[in-house]
């Protein structure tokens, strides 16, 4: 199970919402470069990065640090954050990104993914199904919409876009355990799913217990800033081949 660090992004700085809430913001002094290095130096080969600045805007805005962490580290990058348009995605592509995570815009205009899937290849494009009580939550996870998770996965699976983040937003930030009961039913349901875990991640018991249901990855964010998870402890799991 591939380890994925999380890096969000506020005017340039690292930050980590509560439960996606922009009024509980915690910034954290570490410059992103200096933080991807850390990364990188500890053995951890991808990064999740977010613009939560244009996650907001709905257009990408911090696509100068994307830039110069791509530039500058031999990190995988997964991008999002405001990546809605033709545009935004071509800038993505151009400052670096190996990937970008389609959310809001897969819930809203699944014509323009497969678009995209025609264009750039399905190995480039992932899925994010940001969840509430199973549902699907758009727009900074602002808006439920009516879509139920799990068809919405499979919605996908004919394009071959079988490598889905799913965050299940009760849980993030809360450093209380990831949602292993939802995490086992997508499993289950949908037995292709390259399921990357995100949220409430806090400790290596909870990435044990994700690695034995199935899960292909695990992003791990404010246990990382904050001191649950050690990059020495995330080192280790890496080297004793999980």
């Amino acid at each position: 199970m591939t380890i994925i660090p999380a890096m969000d992004i506020i005017k340039g700085k690292c930050v980590r919402l509560t439960q996606g809430d922009y009024n509980q913001k915690t910034e954290y002094n570490a410059d992103p470069l200096d933080m991807a290095k850390r990364f990188e130096d500890a053995g951890l080969t991808h990064l999740h990065l977010v613009d939560l600045e244009g996650a907001k805007a709905k257009h990408i805005v911090n696509y100068k640090v994307l830039e110069t962490l791509a530039s500058k580290t031999s990190l995988k990058i997964d991008f999002g954050g405001g990546v809605k348009t033709d545009a935004a995605i071509n800038i993505a592509f151009e400052s670096g990104a190996a990937q970008i995570t389609a959310g809001s815009v897969a819930a809203r205009n699944p014509e323009q993914v497969a678009r995209w899937v025609a264009s750039y290849g399905a190995e480039r494009i992932i899925i994010g199904a940001d969840v509430k009580n199973k549902m699907i939550a758009v727009s900074g996870w602002k808006e439920t919409t009516s879509l139920a998770v799990i068809p919405f996965i499979e919605s996908y699976i004919p394009l071959k876009l079988h490598r889905v983040i799913c965050t299940d937003v009760a849980k993030d930030g809360m450093l209380r355990g990831p949602s292993v009961d939802l995490y086992k039913e997508l499993l289950e349901a949908i037995p292709t799913l390259q399921l990357v875990a995100s949220g409430g991640i806090s400790s290596l018991k909870d990435l044990g217990i994700l690695e034995q249901i199935g899960c292909d990855a695990a992003i791990i964010g404010k246990a990382i800033y904050e001191g649950r998870l050690s990059l020495s402890e995330l080192e280790k799991w890496n080297a004793n081949a999980h």
